[in-house]
């Protein structure tokens, strides 16, 4: 059951059941839906400003801002002092070292992870049930659970991001390959203005989608060139290797979120390993982004190889209408050929039939068949000579 949540006097209070409709409230000006998930299995909804986010998690207003999706910001991976700030296409998120903001949870796109946060953030005795023989599932789960509650807290949030995303990418991927190639076959087979007009918005669709997974791509590779960009994503070591009582600015933390003063020694003992090891060591988080790179990366190829494909086919296409051009050059020389020799027996019609007095006009009815013979053979051997010499110099197939 979602919990809707109000900001008042600086702390978290429940809002009014009856001003609920279906876990939310309505939104105020600047209000934004943003569901809170806790390490503990805790869930609440929140319908509160920025500045209430921005005091619960120690951010600046610029970083915030990044997560606004009525501004075209690329993917981003921040790392801050006490969060990460990730936004992904349409996973805006910030996620600290023991609880998770996620941007619009009722969203079509991000309800999937949503649900996916609660299956891999779930703690292990939140598996326990008892009915009936419930005990050996719970204890199943347990098992499941054990490894991936090995990681931080901040990691286990950010895997699910990143497989989400690059499932949501993937699935995109996969579709449009299942429109393109069909269509490029049928562009193939027959050339018309509806198939072309078809491959046209394919390619319109594959060009963003690929400006999209490029985003991601670069995001992620640009944090695995940078040693001091991952380390800044370890949210428990600083946390454990800082002071509770330390300054005002953790003071401050604590009012924002009640339950971290008493699991700040959990998450000591939970990354006491990496405290112990050397604080640069980011090869955990090296792994987890590669193996997410290398999968964003063979979506990138599949587009790279899925325009190549629509390339090809428009070479293709270029050469048939190409020689479709110069077939009609052929037929146009032969035309223009044959319309030379019929404009030089022309000539000689028009010549015989002036109207000028001359001795062949009487006593020479024979001469008519000659000229017509004669004109006729002198005017098929120049069209024959035209044709040889265009073929000699490669103007027409032989």
């Amino acid at each position: 059951m979602h919990i809707q949540m109000g900001r008042e006097g600086g702390y978290v209070v429940p809002a009014d059941p009856p001003n609920a409709v279906g876990g939310l409230m309505k939104k105020g000006g600047g209000s934004r839906s943003w569901i809170l998930m806790e390490n503990s299995g805790k869930e609440v909804v929140l319908d509160v400003d920025k500045y209430a986010i921005m005091h619960r998690v120690q951010i600046h207003a610029r970083d915030l801002r990044i997560l606004d999706p009525l501004l075209s910001y690329p993917s981003t991976i921040l790392g801050r002092e006490r969060a990460i700030v990730l936004n992904l296409e349409h996973i805006k998120a910030i996620i600290t070292s023991e609880e998770v903001l996620l941007r619009d949870p009722h969203d079509d796109n991000v309800v999937p992870v949503v649900e996916d946060l609660r299956r891999r953030l779930r703690p292990v005795n939140g598996n326990q049930e008892v009915n009936g023989d419930g005990k050996e599932m719970a204890l199943q789960n347990d098992v499941d659970t054990g490894e991936e509650d090995d990681s931080p807290f901040e990691f286990r949030a950010l895997e699910v991001a990143l497989e989400a995303i690059c499932s949501y990418l993937s699935a995109r991927t996969i579709e449009l390959e299942t429109a393109v190639y069909p269509a490029l076959d049928m562009l193939t087979s027959k050339i018309s203005s509806r198939n072309l007009d078809r491959v046209r918005k394919l390619k319109s669709q594959m060009t963003r989608l690929t400006a999209r997974v490029q985003k991601v791509r670069d995001e992620l590779e640009q944090l695995l060139d940078d040693d001091d960009d991952m380390a800044d994503l370890y949210l428990s070591r600083k946390l454990a290797s800082a002071s509770p009582v330390s300054g005002s600015g953790v003071a401050s933390w604590f009012i924002a979120s009640p339950t971290i003063g008493s699991k700040i020694s959990k998450a000591s003992r939970a990354s006491i390993a990496t405290v112990r090891g050397d604080e640069n060591d980011v090869e955990e988080l090296e792994m987890l982004l590669e193996a997410y790179f290398m999968q964003i990366d063979g979506t990138f190829n599949k587009l790279t190889t899925l325009r190549e494909y629509i390339d090809n086919t428009e070479d293709y296409i270029n050469i048939q209408l190409d020689n479709h051009r110069n077939q009609l050059i052929q037929l146009e020389l032969f035309l223009s050929a044959g319309t030379v020799c019929l404009s030089i027996y022309s000539l000689i019609a028009g010549i015989f039939g002036m109207n000028i007095p001359y001795t062949w006009n009487s006593d020479h009815g024979f001469m008519f068949k000659w000229v017509v013979i004669v004109t006729g053979i002198l005017c098929a051997v120049i069209f024959i000579l035209i044709i040889s010499y265009a073929r000699q110099k490669g103007l027409v197939g032989s």
